[in-house]
């Protein structure tokens, strides 16, 4: 029968190694010697270097688990207060004797069993067993690694006289935290022992260059962590505390979700590190930080050995109210929720290994026979722990009156141990038995078929490249880290009416009544953008409304998006609305005035030539040239309808014809009024000896002047036209909420080239009239004609600084009143007088009135 020897001799031969790695095991054990000083001996029956369970076989698998937890010099200081009932029970089983990692180890024990009874795998080879009891210290962890590769004898050796003894044990299965681990993983990694752990998650143990020989059956943190970082996202919260295990499991396992968290927009208020020898004032400030917090969730990754120790001060603190997120450790563990009794974990989440089930482990640990056949020490301390007796050998009368029969009944018992809650976990522990079974079935097989000249892989290189399923159907394989295929349960802490806790596994997590909220500020609504509070975390910002002209359509922007041009921001600042175009219109009280006023200027012009018309015989009609009397009231009818052009929408054509319009009758205006004034001014002169002005002042060259000066500012407006005619304009920086419809001049000179050769004629229309006022007539003209100019000039002058001072449609209001004014003033103090006559006054309107003495008579 092959032996262990035998078979890998080559694969963990120490001959070649300690040259090269004697220093860096050196610097180990002497860290581990240290460790070892300020650590007590563990408390526990037997001789803590031999192994707690063993069993001889044709090959050995080391076994390390932590079946004791308490240390003989441990003073639990934060129990400083009185502990209830129900957790001074779970102190005596859970502090002195781990019944968890005795599960463990069982399950191991079954996984041999059942391969051992195999005969298609390893058949004809008995696989053996050596378990070390680590009690959670690392210093003894890593002495019982030596221990087992060394077969139990822990030899120093020069680097002249190597050790040649081959390593006792195959592969171990353990340990369960990933502390001990990477100090195991650190011993045994250069001699390839491999090492496979059920529960360590630290991500850290990937490291191949590091823990070349470590592989595990649970799925790094690098996962979890990434994960629960994810979940919390998912519920909105991203405000959130964090407690710690102060150790690599923790610490790594935090430092991954803090990385991944701050890539999803999460802010950590807190982060603080917690161990469970600490002393009670270290869980008094977590306690105090905690309370002076504003988030209302914590992330929890802790081993639920810390977290036991925290929520029992928890419960005495009333620390309710907080949703807790929940690494692997803890949140599945059934005995943390039966140990909440004051609700302070109700409604936690978290991740663990999908549920899982193994035929026939429940009923081989449940074998009362099995247990008491054992005849081990560890197996009685179980049963002690287990029903709170002792045997008749061991009874103390003064601890514990009760003696242990060894028959009492596991199925009434309801605790930690006859929970099966931990199934995924023992699961874990049966795939790695399994898998080094199946490594070692390849070697064996690999050895009778291979010839000597060909060397087979190490069983490190076989376990990495295994793949089998389990008889329940699990797939079970390793990727050249070591890990296995993250999956994962959604765990959700649901208390029932009786108060105990229930642990559904769910996969779409919506089981909250009310999700609570957890952020440092509240989201920013649409309309406003984010601005960071200075001094704190990206979480924590105030919500600046948006600025007149800006939006911001989303929740949480950090920027506010400015509007189009034609666009402006509503009152809520969420959504650009299209801009009013303003524009002097028809229907607004001010267009609606002006265009009153344009008609009723039309209907008095059309009034008086009407009235001149009837009277046009008449010696007051007839004087200063009837027939520029008529073409002046037919230049002020123009005058008072082009003002209309200028109210409405602007358009292509309206803004050319609103400018040249206006310019062209205003100049036959004026020129109609120049014409009469040198009319007047010319009949007088004509009277004198030897005058001849009449002759070149006549009709004809009344209608040439009339014509000449028209057709000068008509040539003006074409070219106007022609170069840079008006258009329609879209005024932007007027008002900022409004769009100004205006015309645009086009070029500013040919406007005020128009507007000026006005101005020249209204001067010297003036100049003549001013010149003909005191020529002696009854009726004077020249009077009437120089008020109407002092008016136009009046109007105009002033209209230039209005005009260029008033706002959008406002300047158009100002030049339509321009328009408006100088054409009533010409009106009424050109033609009203006469009219006055002619209907009140007609014994005035005669011919001999109208010369006055010696007063010459005008042409007509």
């Amino acid at each position: 029968m092959p032996t262990s020897d035998s078979v890998f001799t080559d694969s963990m031969s120490f001959t070649q190694k300690w040259p090269e790695l004697g220093w860096a095991l050196f610097q180990l054990l002497l860290v581990a010697s240290f460790s070892q000083a300020k650590e007590p001996v563990c408390i526990q029956r037997g001789d803590p270097d031999n192994p707690q369970l063993s069993r001889d076989g044709d090959i050995i698998l080391g076994g390390m688990f932590s079946f004791h937890s308490s240390w003989n010099d441990r003073k639990d200081t934060y129990m400083q207060k009185p502990l209830p009932l129900q957790y001074e029970k779970k102190s005596i089983i859970f502090l002195f004797f781990n019944s968890r990692e005795f599960r463990v180890a069982q399950a191991m024990l079954f996984a041999i069993e059942e391969i051992n009874n195999s005969t298609d795998l390893l058949p004809g080879v008995s696989l053996g067993y050596k378990m070390y009891d680590t009690c959670g210290s690392i210093a003894q962890s890593i002495k019982v690694a030596l221990a087992l590769m060394n077969g139990n004898q822990i030899i120093f050796t020069a680097p002249e006289a190597p050790c040649t003894k081959p390593a006792q044990v195959q592969a171990i299965i353990g340990e369960t935290s990933s502390s001990p681990c990477m100090a195991i993983a650190t011993v045994i990694g250069p001699f390839y022992i491999p090492m496979i752990s059920h529960l360590a998650t630290c991500a850290c143990l990937s490291d191949k260059t590091k823990y070349p020989s470590f592989l595990r059956t649970i799925p790094s943190d690098y996962y979890q962590s990434r994960a629960l970082a994810h979940l919390v996202k998912h519920f909105g919260w991203t405000w959130v505390g964090a407690i710690r295990t102060n150790d690599d499991y923790g610490n790594k396992g935090i430092a991954t979700f803090t990385e991944t968290a701050q890539q999803l927009g999460i802010c950590l208020e807190y982060s603080v590190s917690f161990f469970r020898t600490d002393p009670y004032e270290k869980i008094q400030k977590i306690i105090d930080i905690i309370k002076a917090s504003t988030s209302k969730v914590i992330i929890g990754f802790l081993s639920h050995f810390d977290m036991d120790v925290l929520l029992h001060e928890f419960s005495l603190n009333n620390l309710t109210g907080y949703q807790w997120i929940g690494s692997e450790s803890w949140i599945f563990d059934s005995q943390t929720a039966k140990m909440d009794i004051h609700h302070i974990l109700d409604g936690a989440i978290g991740l663990y290994i999908p549920k899982a089930h193994v035929t026939g482990l429940q009923e081989f640990m449940l074998n009362v026979k099995l247990l008491n056949s054992s005849n081990n020490e560890l197996f009685t301390e179980f049963w002690e722990t287990l029903f709170n007796c002792k045997f008749k050998e061991l009874k103390s009368t003064a601890e514990n009156p009760r003696e242990c029969t060894g028959h009492e009944d596991l199925t009434g018992v309801e605790n930690i141990f006859t929970d099966m809650s931990l199934m995924p976990m023992f699961n874990n522990v049966y795939k790695g038995v399994y898998a080094v079974a199946h490594a070692l079935h390849n070697i064996l097989n690999c050895n009778k078929t291979s010839s000597r000249s060909i060397k087979c892989p190490s069983i490190l290189q076989h376990i990495l490249k295994i793949y089998f399923k389990t008889k329940e159907g699990d797939e079970v394989y390793f990727d050249e880290n070591g890990d296995p295929a993250a999956k994962y349960d959604i765990i959700n802490w649901q208390p029932r009416k009786n108060g105990i806790v229930d642990l559904p596994m769910v996969i779409i997590v919506h089981l909250f009544i009310q999700v609570p909220v957890s952020v440092c500020s509240e989201k920013c609504p649409p309309g406003t953008r984010k601005v960071l509070q200075k001094g704190r975390p990206v979480c924590c910002y105030d919500c600046i409304r948006c600025a007149e002209g800006e939006i911001s359509n989303i929740t949480d922007s950090v920027t506010c998006l400015r509007c189009p041009p034609e666009f402006w921001s509503n009152e809520r600042r969420d959504t650009c609305i299209k801009k009013e175009a303003v524009f002097l219109s028809y229907e607004e009280i001010m267009g609606a005035l002006l265009t009153a006023a344009s008609l009723f200027g039309t209907c008095m012009t059309t009034g008086v030539a009407l009235i001149f018309f009837k009277y046009r015989t008449t010696p007051i009609v007839r004087a200063n040239n009837s027939e520029l009397s008529f073409l002046l009231l037919f230049s002020l009818t123009l005058c008072f309808l082009c003002s209309l052009t200028f109210i409405g929408q602007p358009s292509e054509w309206s803004c050319m014809l609103r400018h040249v319009a206006f310019g062209i009758t205003f100049v036959l205006c004026i020129s109609c009024v120049l014409g009469k004034t040198m009319v007047v001014l010319m009949a007088f002169r004509a009277t004198r000896p030897g005058s001849n002005v009449q002759k070149w002042f006549g009709p004809t060259q009344q209608r040439l002047c009339v014509t000449s000066f028209t057709l000068i500012q008509l040539i003006m407006c074409i070219i106007w036209l022609t170069v840079s005619p008006p258009f329609p304009f879209k005024n932007f920086k007027e008002f900022k909420d409004k769009i100004t419809l205006e015309c645009a001049l086009g070029t500013s000179l040919g406007y005020w080239a128009v507007l000026g050769y006005i101005g020249l004629l209204s001067v010297l229309c003036f100049i003549f009239a001013f010149l003909a006022r005191k020529l002696p007539d009854n009726f004077n003209e020249a009077k009437f004609i120089t008020f109407s100019m002092l008016i136009f000039c009046a109007v105009w002058i002033t209209f230039i600084p209005a005009y260029v001072s008033s706002p959008g449609k406002f300047s158009v209001a100002v030049e339509i009143f321009a328009i408006l004014a100088s054409s009533f003033g010409l009106l009424i103090c050109i033609f009203f007088p006469k009219c006055y006559i002619i209907l009140l006054k007609p014994e005035r309107n005669t011919k001999k009135n109208m010369m006055g003495k010696g007063a010459p008579r005008s042409p007509s």
